[in-house]
């Protein structure tokens, strides 16, 4: 996990020269068997939320996005809670709306989505690279840099 935080550090740090806002995309976290169609985080979840928030504590992320649900809201609220942060809250289905406000900012953004939504996030980034995220994975983690070619690198991080 270490090296993956240094990684992140590194090639955040680099973007931040070149000007270039990052944008880190995951999925929300395991969420719990129970809860309907809106269910909190597991517990599994909680933890990989917490990994999620002590990789990007160095990382400049100054704002963050979440859909409508619970599972997307409490996967960023870590990360929220140490970089100062407070969530904007897009409709999971506003992809153009999310990435609009993602063309408007000049920092670096951790938006947490959905397996289904994503695909479409990163191709509206200008990512054309086919992205499939399986059911039961909640690892990836989606790096998007901004700029006159977007480019995407794909990591996976533990809970």
């Amino acid at each position: 996990m270490k090296a993956l935080a240094l990684f992140l550090l590194l090639f955040v740090s680099a973007s931040i020269a070149s000007a270039e806002p990052v944008i880190v995309i995951v999925r929300h976290a395991e969420k719990a068997a129970n809860g309907g169609n809106d269910p909190d985080l597991s517990s599994a979840g909680r933890a990989r939320a917490d990994a999620l928030a002590r990789i990007l504590k160095d990382a400049g992320i100054t704002a963050i996005f979440t859909s409508e649900f619970k599972r997307t809201q409490e996967t960023a609220a870590p990360a929220a809670t140490l970089a100062h942060v407070a969530p904007t809250v897009v409709a999971a289905k506003d992809t153009a709306g999310l990435v609009a406000k993602l063309h408007e900012l000049n920092g670096n953004t951790l938006v947490v989505g959905h397996g289904d939504t994503i695909p479409n996030i990163i191709k509206a980034l200008g990512i054309n690279s086919a992205i499939n995220i399986p059911g039961a994975d909640y690892s990836e983690l989606l790096i998007v840099t901004l700029g006159d070619k977007p480019q995407l690198f794909r990591l996976h991080y533990p809970s």
